[in-house]
């Protein structure tokens, strides 16, 4: 098994692309071990000294470090973590993950979801990132970062220049978009 390993905007985040699918469908994120106690691949990185935050996607994992720790002395650790993982056949999840989607949902809500679904996660995945759509009320579109987007230098630009502006554009009821905690 090749890992191919990619750098990201946020310094503090590093994307793994094992070659082989890790969630069928959704993503995940944690940002601790008791989080984490669900998927034994999330808890076995948080096992390495100054992981701080783990990212599943479609055909990638992020991973987060803390501003002590280097890449150089973490990566070979992470890609033996996670090819033991996969060579062995372990699950990703110990329990079946639930997406949660409102079905009482207006048609302006459904349509920023569509939009964020299609448009803006394909887009940040490719920098080993995630922004999820949280809610829609009074104009003000929430949502939260993961992986590599979440403490990325960059992400407010992205989140205000292109996010924000491209809803602004096909829903004219948007006035801005904030991340949330």
């Amino acid at each position: 098994m090749f890992i191919q390993t990619e750098a990201t905007p946020n310094p503090l985040t590093l994307k793994f692309s094992p070659g082989v699918s890790v969630m069928e469908s959704g993503t995940a994120f944690f940002t601790s071990s008791e989080d984490a106690a669900v998927s034994p691949l999330a808890t076995e990185l948080f096992h390495i000294e100054g992981v701080t935050a783990i990212f599943l996607g479609s055909d990638f994992i992020t991973v987060t470090r803390n501003e002590e720790s280097d890449w150089e002395s973490l990566k070979p650790l992470l890609l033996t973590s996670i090819m033991d993982h996969f060579v062995a056949g372990k699950p990703i999840f110990t329990s079946a993950k639930k997406e949660v989607v409102s079905e009482n949902e207006s048609d302006i809500t459904k349509q920023i979801r569509e939009l964020i679904e299609t448009r803006v996660r394909p887009a940040v995945a490719q920098d080993g990132g995630d922004i999820v759509f949280i809610g829609f009320e009074d104009g003000i579109v929430q949502v939260e970062l993961h992986g590599a987007c979440s403490g990325c230098p960059s992400s407010t630009a992205t989140l205000k220049g292109g996010i924000e502006n491209m809803l602004k554009h096909y829903v004219p009821e948007v006035i801005a978009v904030e991340a949330v905690a």
